[in-house]
């Protein structure tokens, strides 16, 4: 292995590490938020299947667009929507034409939760980038998009 190729390597390990250690860090920070802001039945996934519903709740959403859409496996989805389901924030739904297809509704009680988690978010946001250039950030997205593409293949 060349020097080119160590170096690549050694950035690849701590690229790999930090993605890891900046999710723990974000999952910390919305159990915190979480808690301060009593939405401490919410969890992260079930905060992001929330807002997802929220912002298309002009379509028919179901089991199987979530699991594409967040790229998760069937069986997990389905523990996380039967949790949901019970905590009240969802509630399935048939569909005109086909007994077997159930489209995912966010209840009125999954709607008030959302919007509490998206004000939360938006605080995590805020101090997330409170020292970050607009110029940083813009490259962020560009090498997270390429970082995506090479590990899509």
């Amino acid at each position: 292995m060349n020097e080119e190729e160590k170096q690549g390597q050694k950035c690849g390990e701590k690229i790999g590490r930090t993605i890891k250690m900046l999710n723990g860090a974000f999952k910390q920070k919305f159990i915190k938020c979480a808690a301060e802001a009593e939405l401490d039945e919410v969890t992260l996934m079930h905060g992001w299947i929330m807002g997802y519903l929220y912002s298309n709740q002009d379509k028919n959403i179901y089991q199987k667009t979530i699991e594409s859409d967040f790229n998760i496996n069937r069986s997990t989805v389905t523990t996380i929507l039967k949790l949901m389901e019970k905590k009240g924030y969802i509630r399935r739904e048939a569909v005109d034409g086909d007994a077997r297809l159930k489209k995912i509704v966010l209840t009125p009680q999954g709607c008030e939760t959302t919007i509490k988690t998206f004000d939360m978010l938006e605080g995590i946001e805020r101090d997330m980038l409170s020292s970050i250039a607009p110029q940083e950030l813009e490259n962020f997205f560009v090498v997270a998009e390429k970082l995506m593409v090479n590990l899509s293949r």
